[in-house]
């Protein structure tokens, strides 16, 4: 048997898995460019349809809402006030010199029963003129509650996007993987084959054959490990995508938009995260609170109209008819309402301090985020050489040991081993270069820039500001901007 020609097929399966495995890292299973998916458009999908995104802008529009819930309080109040009903009235009325002993003074009584259907309307119209600047103070804070949603908005936007990415790249290298370790079963049934082989002439032992036969199985087993690997990134995908990975191109870090020092990114951090932008909205939403809690123990003025129209009201008299008309001005000085209001002031100055400390909190947590995503991200770059390295030395170790086996200096053993060893060193390179992209997406996560702006998606960017300003002055209507 020609055990040269063997061993070189052998060797050709091994160098297709590598090409195989490394295409599958780099340009996804797919050779249809035409019908391809890129990472960028895999986000653009996220942007546009994932629900939890979407969840939090309808959030945002619910917040916008209370801006004109704010402006109601130095806005004219009118109401109407109608009743009508049946009325009954017996009355008697005493005359005489003397009322009270009128049967005995010569005196009488005037006594009339009535039946009438008494109604009327009330129109009642009010203006507060001055309310202690609550009502000022009350827009400001939803205004700055408005921004800290929108910012909230910003950081689901980021998780999404990074998610997406992790998602895309978790599933180009379980696809890789997959491939890998299908290519190494392939190689090792050759292995396997060709030790049985060997071992009819007399060259090898039947522990020999054994030992090839449990790399194959365990080959298997980690075969099989690796599917459910890929089905579980695959349902991943399709929950934050959208739809399934098909065709997937190659993912592409982010790199060249990341800053280009550890200082500069905290920097960027803290001035723009939207995890530290929403902490000092709610600052000054918490600054407002107190403000408008202060408001309860000022003054207040409003001058109010009435007009007022009855008919038959008058001791239920049929035909009597009453029309009144009145207006008011009204101050109201606030002295002492059981203490709540204190209270509330106090509450709202230690929910001040608490939103302040949050503020600390979450600049340290960005900053924390930033060294860290930029570690792991150097990480992954040296790993990527590393890497590499260790492929091209467990090649030609893989390579010798073959040739050392083949004059009887090394073992079955030592040769399944190397190509052990080649295979784990191509699956730490695939993981390696996965790690890098999602590593440069959380970096840029990190600093606050990863959006679909900073990413040029082709997507209609989403404008919190458009509802805002459809609704923020509106004084009556039940619909919705968007027709709802």
């Amino acid at each position: 048997m020609d055990w040269a020609a063997s061993r070189r097929r052998a060797a050709g399966l091994l160098s297709t898995t590598r090409i195989f495995a490394l295409a599958l890292a780099f340009s996804g299973a797919s050779i249809c460019p035409a019908f391809a998916e890129s990472l960028l458009s895999a986000l653009a999908r996220a942007y546009d349809g994932n629900p939890d995104l979407n969840q939090s802008r309808a959030s945002v529009r619910v917040r916008d809402e209370d801006a004109p819930k704010a402006l109601a309080g130095l806005r004219p109040k009118a109401s109407i006030t109608a009743s009508a009903g049946p009325q009954h009235a017996r009355i008697k009325i005493p005359f005489g010199a003397d009322n009270q002993q009128a049967g005995a003074s010569g005196g009488g009584n005037f006594s009339d029963v009535y039946t009438g259907y008494p109604r009327g309307a009330t129109l009642n119209v009010s203006q507060t003129v001055f309310d202690g600047g609550r009502t000022e103070n009350s827009v400001r804070q939803a205004e700055s509650g408005v921004f800290a949603a929108r910012a909230t908005m910003r950081l689901t936007e980021q998780a999404i996007l990074q998610n997406g990415a992790t998602a895309y790249m978790n599933v180009l290298r379980d696809t890789a993987v997959l491939a890998l370790r299908k290519s190494n079963i392939a190689v090792l049934e050759e292995q396997l084959k060709q030790t049985r082989d060997r071992f009819q002439v007399g060259e090898v032992t039947r522990t020999d054959v054994a030992q090839a036969e449990a790399s194959l199985a365990q080959a298997r087993s980690e075969f099989y490990a690796a599917q459910a690997l890929l089905k579980t990134s695959v349902a991943n995908y399709r929950q934050i995508i959208g739809n399934e990975p098909k065709n997937l191109e190659p993912g592409r870090s982010l790199e060249p938009l990341l800053p280009k020092s550890l200082n500069d990114a905290i920097t960027i951090a803290l001035a723009e995260h939207p995890g530290v932008a929403a902490a000092l909205h709610q600052v000054d939403v918490a600054e407002l609170a107190v403000k408008v809690a202060e408001g309860a123990l000022a003054p207040s003025l409003s001058v109010n109209a009435q007009l007022s129209n009855q008919y038959d009201s008058f001791l239920g008299l049929p035909g009597s008819r009453q029309f009144s008309a009145a207006a008011s001005g009204q101050l109201n000085i606030p002295l002492y309402q059981g203490g709540a209001e204190y209270a509330s002031i106090r509450q709202a100055k230690e929910q001040l301090g608490q939103a302040r400390l949050n503020a600390d909190l979450q600049r340290d947590s960005v900053r924390a985020s930033v060294v860290s995503s930029y570690g792991l991200l150097e990480t992954a770059k040296a790993s990527i050489i590393s890497g590499q390295a260790a492929v091209k030395a467990a090649e030609t170790a893989l390579a010798g040991v073959r040739e050392e086996a083949k004059v009887g200096q090394r073992t079955t053993l030592d040769v399944l081993n190397a190509q052990q060893a080649l295979l784990n060193a191509r699956v730490q390179l695939v993981t390696s270069q996965r790690d890098r992209v999602v590593a440069s997406y959380a970096a840029l996560g990190a600093i606050g820039r990863l959006s679909a702006r900073e990413l040029n998606l082709n997507v209609a960017l989403y404008d919190p500001g458009v509802h805002f300003e459809q609704v923020k002055t509106k004084w009556f209507g039940t619909q919705t901007p968007d027709g709802r």
